[in-house]
């Protein structure tokens, strides 16, 4: 398993430099042999000078990594290591970081490379999977990875398509174990966002990964131009202003639009004008309808449909329109068809309803098409608009790319999701509010977000500009745009850290030393090292301020430093014990009193020592405290320094000793001499296992505490793993028609009880804790298990139609794998297995079954 990473630090030390990488560079430009050559030959347009860098390096056997804005052209040196994988009669792997990348980049490959030679997985999709080229999530190859899969063999590239999605809080530690696990054999590209600290992140895939070539490329095909969207009031028209000042060739220059600035100011002032008056009586703000006008403050805010005809009216549509809620983009929809727009001509609606029938013909029935709301959904299409969210279910998503794509619709109203790699450039993205929503609360956009989202703006080949359009909201200031829009400003951080089913993957192929290797070679670990370095210099810093200090505190009556940690432990018991023991809860009121008397008769002893220490007495007293204190005061920035020197050495590795810990008290693993361990058939059976509810699955099913439910009970109480409301933990289910069987009331109370016992163990080592159990789609699990319509469904859940299926799915990989796990459970295995085929099948049907990639 290290083999590859010791390989990988040795060719790191022989890197060629800069000068060498650029000579070298510099005469493949000027004699393009060979595959490059070749692979230019077939291309329609010449190839940049950072896409002939990146081919030229990957030819000459080095990793590489790519970083340039959407839209530069990074995917060209992804289809070169296809191409070259071709040549070579090796096999590519390309993943993806969610689905519906997987599927674009399979049917992009299909046309190029034809069906006998790509192949698709997806988890929930499995198409010709031994080809030459396969596209997969990173989730796929991870697992192969652990599995020693043989269709790894002859693997030579893997593309890493959106790799600074690592940085995901939930799924992004999955890279990282790709990047540390592939053979060393296989070369990697990575295709990245500009981010600030790439040259670092290339550094730490060159020391697991071997020599790696990092190219980065700010420019961006199509310049992005910026601006504002104000409007005075409803009866006046709105304006779109630019957010930077032009010089005199018409150029952007770096310096904030006076005439922005001066423009909102007037606003600011009118509206101003507009409340006194309404607050005085004498003019009441009402808009249609006898509605209150909206407004910000004291500005107006721009409706949705008048942002979508101006923009229409300035011919700077096709747009993405970006509104940080699901509700949000709805809305903008039945909006924009109650204002009466229309931005097709009777042409393109009419092609628009011909595509969106053939598309739909097929897959799915007429009574489901109806409970989607099809017809309305073809309407708003073909009047040239369309929403684009996770709540939509996957043929309209893939129904709406597609027009996009053709030019056909003109307007996308989406949630951030849609910025996440899928090819739907646009003329104009357009930005509701410079911040949004996190589930907690309203958080400004971060740099990174804004950059990825206006990434979109600006079609190759066919826009001269990108536009890039701000509608003006509460607290918008030019200033604030100005500071998102800048260039390589968010890093790239790990995400990655040690859960349960990598704990027993890593023990299952080396030792416990050997994984614990593999552990401090992640990114997460490399990152805490770089910052340990820096502490470690801090602490010498200190260490000898400490000893100055101490020097300048010198005191002839006795051990001024004594004197002082004496001072310093009173003035502490004084104030943090006592309030701590405030605070602390007690088993009675005696045990309360007998620690407060301990804490007061420690108090006494301390003000005894303070008033008899010898430098007491000392008539330089007030002179030496000046010194002491500011000895003090460095003494505790050291302990402070050193104990996070101590969390950040080691951190990763020490979270996987956590784990091993509990693994080892639940007989997931046991020891085989002091420093090793061997799996159990628990142990195998977590292996298997692909869940942020891991060990408390593992737990249940070891347990047999599912065994004997019923198919539709089963994925009920299933459900309760992988469900997680977006409004926090649902409601616990209520009676419903057979849904309550005392079978099942009884599984989902002991599935607590597991789960508490879980998070108790991770409470107490310090981990994170995992998410809570959530039967709130009980209910509506068990009443689709059963056959219910979509329809009845639909209508008896508050959850959109693509959030019911998106679970549905996740509910149908867990019940798989419990099939998958029939060798590793008890004596009711077999039972519980085929139960929960069952299940699946009931589970994955109709809508739920569409995968969207016939």
């Amino acid at each position: 398993m290290s083999g590859h990473r010791h390989h990988g630090q040795d060719s790191a030390a022989s890197e060629p430099g800069p000068a060498e990488r650029y000579a070298r560079f510099s005469r493949h430009r000027k004699r393009m042999t060979g595959a490059p050559a070749r692979f230019q030959s077939k291309l329609p347009f010449p190839l940049d000078d950072f896409q002939l860098e990146a081919i030229t390096a990957l030819e000459d056997g080095d990793n590489v990594l790519v970083a340039a804005p959407t839209g530069a052209g990074k995917t060209i040196v992804a289809d070169f290591a296809v191409f070259l994988a071709q040549e070579q009669n090796v096999k590519t792997f390309y993943t993806t970081p969610i689905k519906a990348l997987s599927n674009q980049k399979y049917h992009d490959l299909v046309d190029r490379y034809g069906e006998d030679r790509v192949g698709l997985l997806t988890g929930d999709t499995s198409i010709n999977s031994e080809a030459d080229i396969v596209v997969m999530t990173t989730e796929v190859l991870r697992n192969m990875l652990y599995e020693r899969s043989s269709t790894l063999t002859a693997l030579k590239y893997v593309i890493l398509d959106e790799v600074h999605y690592l940085a995901d809080r939930f799924r992004g530690p999955v890279w990282e174990e790709v990047i540390i696990h592939l053979p060393a054999s296989t070369r990697i590209v990575g295709l990245s966002a500009t981010v600030s600290n790439v040259e670092e992140f290339s550094d730490w895939i060159s020391s697991v990964r071997g020599r790696t070539h990092l190219v980065v490329s700010e420019r961006r095909p199509v310049p992005l131009e910026q601006h504002v969207l104000v409007q005075a009031d409803r009866h006046t028209e709105p304006e779109i202003l630019d957010l930077y000042r032009h010089d005199g060739s018409g150029k952007q220059t770096p310096k904030i639009n006076p005439r922005l600035v001066s423009r909102l100011a007037q606003l600011d002032k009118a509206g101003q004008e507009r409340i006194q008056a309404r607050d005085k009586g004498h003019h009441h703000r009402h808009g249609r309808g006898g509605r209150p006008e909206r407004r910000m403050g004291e500005r107006y805010r721009p409706s949705r449909a008048d942002v979508v005809d101006e923009l229409d009216f300035m011919d700077m549509l096709p747009g993405i329109y970006f509104i940080f809620s699901r509700t949000g983009c709805d809305q903008a929809v039945q909006q924009c068809i109650r204002a009466g727009l229309q931005l097709t001509t009777d042409e393109e609606a009419r092609r628009i309803r011909h595509i969106v029938d053939s598309m739909a013909a097929g897959q799915l029935s007429k009574e489901d098409l109806k409970a989607l709301g099809f017809s309305q959904f073809r309407f708003a299409l073909e009047q040239g608009f369309a929403a684009h969210h996770a709540g939509v279910v996957t043929l309209f998503r893939q129904i709406v790319e597609h027009l996009f794509e053709l030019g056909l619709l003109k307007v996308v109203f989406a949630t951030e999701t849609l910025a996440l790699g899928i090819n739907m450039p646009a003329r104009c993205v357009v930005v509701e509010k410079l911040e949004k929503f996190d589930g907690t609360g309203h958080v400004a956009l971060t740099p990174g977000e804004f950059t990825q989202l206006t990434g979109r703006a600006g079609r190759r080949g066919i826009d001269d500009i990108g536009h890039v359009v701000v509608v003006d909201h509460r607290d918008f200031s030019p200033k604030t745009m100005a500071a998102l829009s800048s260039r390589r400003v968010y890093p790239l951080h790990s995400s990655f850290r040690p859960t349960f089913n990598m704990a027993v993957n890593l023990l299952n192929s080396s030792s416990y030393s050997r994984a614990r290797d593999t552990l401090d070679h992640s990114f997460a670990q490399w990152e805490a090292n770089r910052s340990a370095s820096e502490l470690e210099e801090r602490i010498e810093t200190l260490t000898s301020g400490l000893e100055d200090y101490r020097k300048a505190a010198q005191c002839s009556r006795g051990d001024l430093i004594e004197f002082m940690r004496i001072r310093s432990a009173l003035s502490s018991a004084q104030k943090n014990d006592r309030r701590r023991l405030k605070r602390q809860r007690f088993t009675s009121e005696k045990a309360r009193d007998r620690a407060f008397r301990d804490l007061d008769r420690h108090i006494d002893q301390l003000r005894e020592q303070e008033r008899n220490h010898p430098c007491r007495q000392c008539p330089d007293l007030p002179k030496h405290l000046r010194w002491g204190n500011r000895w003090i005061r460095m003494d505790k920035e050291l302990q402070r320094t050193r104990e996070q020197y101590e969390s950040k050495t080691g951190s990763v590795s020490r979270q996987f000793d956590r784990i091993c810990q509990i693994l080892a008290d639940l007989r997931y693993t046991r020891p085989v001499d002091p420093d090793d361990c061997r799996l159990t058939r628990k142990g195998q059976l977590l292996r298997r296992i692909y869940s942020e509810q891991d060990l408390s699955l593992a737990e249940i099913l070891d347990r047999g505490i599912l065994d004997d439910l019923e198919p539709p009970e089963l994925a009920a109480a299933v459900s309760g793993l992988v469900y997680e409301s977006r409004r926090g933990v649902g409601e616990q289910p209520g009676e419903r028609a057979g849904y309550r069987a005392p079978g099942l009331v009884e599984a989902m109370e002991d599935m607590k009880r597991q789960w508490s016992q879980v998070q108790e163990r991770c409470d107490q080592a310090g981990l994170e804790l995992p998410p809570e159990l959530d039967f709130g789609l009980g209910p509506t699990i068990y009443d689709w298990a059963c056959g219910d319509s979509l329809t009845t469904i639909l209508r008896d859940s508050d959850l959109t139609a693509g959030d019911f299926v998106r679970n549905a799915k996740r509910l149908s990989d867990v019940l798989t794998q419990i099939v998958q796990v029939e060798p590793y459970l008890g004596r009711g295995g077999h039972h519980l297995a085929r139960t929960a085929s069952i299940a699946a099948d009931q589970v994955n049907r109709g809508i739920v079954a569409y995968t969207g990639v016939e």
